[in-house]
């Protein structure tokens, strides 16, 4: 039985992986449009009062923090890139808001952190117009996958405390 659960969960783990990939060659082909088409233009406006391409060089981490500390922001990301695929394989009690979190998160993660290893910025170009931040594809992927990691958390993870206790009775 327990050889059964553990080829199933290194199957879908890897899967989340593959998922991964895919999310992450969606984020590099994006950035290299945006790098070839948008870089010269600027800024095109896609919904008029709404939302625009605009081509920046963010240097920092999130919303422009830690500017010009890039090995730090490599290290954090790497740290955090690795402990996510050490769990994504360890872990006993996903839900399919741990796994899709995961994969979000460690293609964001890696998207990012390409751009930091290559250019010595991450490419940013979605501006919304309503928020005065613009961020990037793999930004998406990293903000939703928080909030699915933090769904897992507060739903998921009291449940399997409960069945532990009542097995462990």
């Amino acid at each position: 039985m327990k050889s059964e659960y553990k080829n199933r969960n290194t199957f879908t783990a890897i899967a989340v992986i593959v998922v991964a990939g895919v999310l992450l060659a969606t984020d590099q082909i994006i950035k290299y449009f945006v790098l070839t088409k948008l870089k010269p233009t600027g800024t095109v406006t896609v919904i008029p009062g709404l939302l625009e391409f605009t081509y920046v060089e963010n240097t920092g981490a999130a919303f422009g923090l830690f500017k010009n500390i890039r090995w730090l922001v490599v290290a954090v990301t790497v740290i955090a890139i690795v402990a996510i695929i050490v769990l994504l394989f360890r872990y006993r009690h996903h839900s399919f808001f741990s796994y899709a979190a995961s994969a979000l998160l460690i293609s964001g993660g890696i998207g990012n952190l390409i751009d930091r290893m290559a250019y010595g910025f991450v490419v940013d170009f979605i501006h919304v117009l309503f928020f005065d931040y613009i961020f990037n594809f793999a930004d998406c992927c990293i903000t939703v996958g928080a909030v699915l990691f933090v769904i897992h958390v507060l739903f998921f993870t009291r449940s399997e405390e409960n069945s532990k206790g009542k097995e462990e009775s």
